[in-house]
C-alpha cells in the first residue's frame, strides 16, 4: 500500500542526494534534524532543564546522560521500525498492528500522540501568551498570538512540506542560537554573587550515593520525540541514511546544547530561584542579560513553541492519515488536499482539539494534565520496543535497512527504563496520585473506544496481528 506525502510524491527507500533544506520536494537531513531539534526543545523542557539543575546539581547532569541513553535506545528502535514498513508512512499503528494487533495499535498512537498533543501545546501556547503579555503588557488582546501561530502553522502544514521545512529550519536555527548564546555567556562570564538562596550542589554525593536515578525522570523530558520523523518518511531525501543519523546526531547535538544552558544557571541563579519559579529559564535570561534578557526569552519561548507546534502538525496528523488507510480511524482522517497532497482534514482535527483546551484552560490546571498526558507518552515508547522484541522473532527474514546494535539489549533496558519513568513522574505523593488518576482515565477511554472499533467496525480480533 503507498500512500500520498506531504509534497505529493511515491515513497522511494533510496532516495536521491541532494543538500538543499527540500530536495526535489524532498526533506534533507538538515531539515530532519531541525524537526527533531524543534520537537524537543521546548518551553517545558527548558523549565525542566533550569528545574532540575536547581534540584540536583551534579545529580541532574548523571541523570540527563542516564536519560540521553534512554532516548538513544528509543532513536534505535524507532530507526528500525520505519525503515522495515516505509510504505507505512512511519506510523506506530502499522508496527503496533503486524507485531500485535489493530487493538494495542489504535491505544499507542492515541495515547501516545494524539493526547499529548491535546495537552501540552495548549501549556506552550499559554506560556507564549504569558510571556508576551509581559513583554508588551497591553498591545494583544488576550490569547490573540497564541491563535495566529495556531493558524498560521496549520495553513503553512496544509500547504506541503516545502513550506514548512523552510520555517522549520528557521525556527530551530532562532531557537538553537538563542540557547548556545545563553548558555556560553552565563557560563563563562562572572558569576555574580547570590544575594540570597543557596548555590546549585555541585558535589558528587548524589552520583555517589544513587539519589540521582529520582530525577531520571525529569531529564527524560529533555530528550524526547525525535521519533516524529519518521511519519515524514516519505518525504525524505535517502530516508535510509537520514532517519537514523538524523535522530541520533539530534539527541548529540541538544546534549551539548543543553550542558553549558544549565550549567549557566547554575552560576547565575540561585537553588530557591531555580526551583520556585513559575518560567524559571525566563528569571535565568533575565539574570544574564539584563532587561534585555525578557526580549530573547521571549524569542526563545516564541520560537519553542513554533517549531514544536509545527513539528506536531505536520507528524501527527500523517499518522492518523497512515491509520484511516487501514481503517483504524475515521476514513476522514484520510482525506487529502488534491492540490498539496497533505491530509488537511487530520491536521484541521489537531487544530481543534488544541484549541478547546488552550481557551478553556489554564496554566495552573494544565500542569498536572501536561504530566499525566507525558506519561501516556511513554506508553508508546515501551509498546515500539515490544514490537521490535515481536518482529525478530516473528519476521526474522524480514529486510531490516537499519538494525538495532546489540539487540536485544537497548529494548529491554528501554522498556524498563520507561516504567521507571512513569512511576517517578511528578514532584510529589499528591500530584503522583492526580496524575495516574488522569493518565489512566484517558487510558481507560480509548483503550473502550479501540475496542469498541476493532470489534465493532473493523470486524477483527483485538490482539490478531496483521
Amino acid at each position: 500500500m503507498s500512500r500520498a506525502s506531504g509534497a505529493g510524491v511515491a515513497i522511494d527507500a533510496a532516495g536521491t542526494q541532494g543538500g538543499s533544506c527540500v530536495t526535489g520536494n524532498r526533506l534533507s537531513f538538515l531539515t530532519m534534524i531541525s524537526i527533531c531539534i524543534g520537537l524537543v526543545i521546548v518551553q517545558g523542557s527548558m523549565v525542566s532543564a533550569t528545574q532540575g539543575i536547581g534540584l540536583g546539581g551534579s545529580g541532574f547532569i548523571a541523570a540527563m546522560l542516564c536519560a540521553f541513553v534512554l532516548a538513544i535506545f528509543n532513536a534505535m528502535t524507532f530507526a528500525e521500525l520505519s525503515l522495515m514498513y516505509p510504505q507505512s508512512g512511519g506510523s506506530l499503528a502499522t508496527y503496533t498492528q503486524k507485531a500485535m494487533g489493530h487493538f494495542p495499535a489504535i491505544v499507542a498512537v492515541f495515547a501516545g500522540y494524539v493526547v499529548v498533543a491535546m495537552f501540552s501545546i495548549p501549556v506552550e501556547m499559554l506560556l507564549v501568551n504569558s510571556i508576551v503579555n509581559e513583554l508588551l503588557p497591553g498591545m494583544f488582546p488576550d490569547m490573540l498570538i497564541p491563535t495566529l501561530i495556531l493558524v498560521l502553522l496549520a495553513i503553512t502544514n496544509i500547504l506541503g512540506t516545502d513550506v514548512f521545512a523552510r520555517i522549520q529550519n528557521l525556527l530551530a536555527f532562532v531557537l538553537i542560537l538563542c540557547l548556545v548564546v545563553v548558555g556560553l555567556v552565563a557560563s563563562t562570564s562572572e558569576a555574580p554573587v547570590l544575594a540570597e538562596g543557596s548555590a546549585v550542589n555541585w558535589s558528587l554525593g548524589p552520583v555517589m550515593d544513587g539519589s540521582f536515578v529520582g530525577l531520571i525522570s525529569l531529564a527524560m523530558w529533555m530528550m524526547v520525540g525525535v521519533e516524529f520523523i519518521c511519519p515524514l518518511i516519505a518525504d525524505v531525501n535517502e530516508p535510509r541514511r537520514t532517519i537514523p543519523r538524523a535522530m541520533m546526531l539530534s539527541l548529540v547535538l541538544m546534549l551539548a546544547i543543553y550542558l553549558p544552558f544549565v550549567f549557566g544557571a547554575s552560576r547565575f541563579m540561585s537553588v530557591e530561584s531555580l526551583t520556585t519559579s513559575a518560567i524559571p529559564y525566563l528569571d535565568y535570561v533575565h539574570a544574564v542579560f539584563g532587561k534585555a534578557g525578557l526580549v530573547v526569552a521571549t524569542v526563545m519561548g516564541i520560537a519553542a513553541t513554533c517549531s514544536t507546534v509545527n513539528t506536531v502538525l505536520a507528524s501527527v496528523p500523517r499518522m492518523l492519515q497512515g491509520m484511516a488507510d487501514n481503517r483504524q480511524a475515521f476514513p476522514q482522517m484520510g482525506i487529502v488536499s488534491q492540490r498539496f497532497g497533505t491530509p488537511w482534514v487530520a491536521i484541521m482535527f489537531m487544530v481543534i482539539i488544541i484549541a478547546i483546551p488552550m481557551y478553556l484552560m489554564g496554566i495552573d490546571s494544565l500542569i498536572t494534565l501536561v504530566i499525566a498526558a507525558s506519561t501516556s507518552w511513554l506508553l508508546a515508547y515501551i509498546i515500539a520496543h515490544i514490537n521490535v522484541l515481536v518482529l525478530r522473532r516473528r519476521q526474522p527474514e524480514l529486510a531490516r535497512p537499519y538494525k538495532t546494535p546489540f539487540y536485544p539489549l537497548p529494548q529491554l533496558l528501554g522498556i524498563v527504563g520507561m516504567v521507571y519513568v512513569a512511576l517517578h513522574n511528578s514532584p510529589s505523593p499528591e500530584m503522583t496520585e492526580q496524575v495516574y488518576t488522569m493518565a489512566g482515565g484517558v487510558l481507560l477511554l480509548v483503550c473502550v473506544i479501540g475496542a469498541v472499533w476493532v470489534k465493532g467496525f473493523m470486524k477483527k480480533g483485538l490482539f490478531t496481528p496483521e
